[in-house]
């Protein structure tokens, strides 16, 4: 048994409930069926937070605008998410460990492992922020910073016991949204609309269709692509290797069908209706308390998730860098203590700025882990057709992923800031991937490989392998 896994004993506290937060979970635990992981990533996509990008969308630049992007979003989304659960379900290990073997190093990965647990953290303040602006909405005579602390920490114990504890909740909760959803959809016929036009073809004043409007909306949706195509590796790790094929597919495009096309239509549908982009108004308004309930119930499905992923994330930063390891609970309080702090600090009122920085550099990891795997690894055999987590076989540094990710995203959060013309500012994220993608194969090709291990493993199963 290696260090990091003694370790990583140590840091569960259990020996039923296992994380594997700093190496690859063994094969003999991964028993977990695709439709149980596919009902994980659920909690998701049924975060209103999909409701409100639909209905920003749709009165903003159009309802077929708003359409189109979603279908875009649900194709490029869906095809890396399936990429990156099939490494994922195939090497027992999630973004944050296959991007140590997977171009960056162990220090280098570190860079990503910040990164996201940053991006965790403040999606969880935005999300709480919808969820406080319903009750708020439905019990005006509550403070906003009580209804914060309330629920800012409701999500601690929520994820005490990791991911079996997700999966009772997400699964006990699902046919309680799906209730609260269709009763939504029901009065939303029957309660008199403001816009009582065609909803799916409502266009604002002075708005076409194409051109820069759908341009805003595809970047509006590159925005949030990288993260839904990367956070079902935190689950899919554990999926049983029978399922791997069928998995990879149902868990990388299920999610994206859901939240960009149903929730996403769905915000269209209520937005327009009643010309109003907040879900925590109009949910409220249609259901009256039993609104402030089905937002309570869907963003407390998404806060559990994003605590989760960011308490992974931070678990292994640390220990690469400090080799500090208090567990992941510890992380499960500060990424909740942090998210706090941040919906009391205002976050929301930054949304763009961080949705825009993000969006670019998770595009462009998303897609060096892609690049890397079926190009460097499978096409050009550069490195090895394995993935390894543990220190002692690694570089601390490879420019193949580091250097490629800190140019792409560079240059692309520059093109999102609008210094390099209209068209770039709009499909920025889109345009780091695509950078980050040819970086990657030029920098494998210039350094032949030499980067990715010090030594090779001996304890490597062959069907922990990629096919070559």
């Amino acid at each position: 048994m290696t260090t990091e896994q003694t370790t990583l004993q140590q840091d569960t506290g259990e020996e039923v409930v296992r994380d594997y937060s700093l190496d690859r979970v063994p094969r003999e635990e991964r028993k977990a069926g695709w439709l149980s992981i596919t009902n994980i990533t659920f909690g998701i996509a049924t975060a209103i937070f999909y409701f409100q990008m639909g209905s920003v969308m749709a009165l903003q630049f159009g309802a077929p605008n708003a359409l189109i992007s979603a279908g875009y979003a649900i194709i490029v989304a869906g095809l890396l998410g399936t990429v990156i659960v099939y490494l994922s379900a195939k090497s027992g290990m999630n973004v944050n460990l296959l991007s140590r073997g997977g171009g960056f190093g162990y220090i280098g990965a570190s860079l990503t492992s910040l990164i996201y647990a940053s991006n965790f953290i403040m999606y969880c303040a935005f999300e709480g922020l919808i969820l406080i602006s319903a009750v708020h909405h439905f019990l005006p005579s509550l403070p906003k910073w009580v209804l914060i602390l309330v629920f800012g920490l409701i999500v601690i114990p929520l994820n005490w016991f990791g991911i079996q504890q997700l999966d009772k909740l997400q699964k006990w909760s699902l046919p309680i949204f799906v209730l609260f959803l269709v009763t939504a959809i029901v009065v939303s016929f029957i309660k008199p609309a403001i816009y009582t036009g065609p909803v799916f073809s409502y266009m604002p004043e002075g708005v076409q269709l194409g051109g820069t409007a759908l341009l805003f909306c595809i970047g509006m949706h590159n925005g949030i692509m990288g993260l839904t195509a990367l956070l079902a590796s935190d689950y899919a790790r554990f999926l049983r290797p029978k399922d791997i094929k069928v998995g990879s597919l149902a868990i990388g495009f299920i999610p994206q069908i859901f939240c960009y096309g149903v929730m996403g239509g769905l915000g269209i549908w209520f937005g327009v209706r009643y010309l109003e982009s907040d879900p925590g108004v109009y949910i409220v308004l249609l259901l009256g308390i039993g609104g402030a309930l089905f937002t309570m119930l869907t963003q407390l499905r998404i806060n559990v998730t994003n605590i989760y992923s960011s308490s992974l994330s931070l678990s292994n930063f640390f220990e690469n860098i400090f080799r500090f390891t208090p567990g992941r609970r510890f992380w499960v309080v500060v990424s909740a203590l942090t998210a706090i702090v941040l919906m009391l600090g205002g976050i929301v009122d930054h949304l763009a700025t961080v949705m825009t920085f993000q969006g670019v550099f998770l595009f462009a990891w998303a897609s060096i882990l892609v690049t890397d795997a079926l190009v460097v690894k499978k096409w050009l055999k550069i490195g090895p057709n394995y993935y390894v987590a543990t220190q002692d076989y690694l570089y601390k540094w490879n420019p193949v992923g580091v250097v490629s990710l800190l140019v792409s995203s560079v240059i692309g959060t520059i093109a999102a800031l609008g210094y390099m013309g209209l068209f770039l500012q709009s499909t920025a994220a889109f345009f780091a991937a695509v950078l980050a993608a040819i970086l990657t194969v030029i920098i494998a090709i210039m350094t032949k490989g030499k980067y990715y291990l010090q030594q090779e493993p001996m304890n490597i199963v062959e069907e922990d392998k990629l096919k070559r």
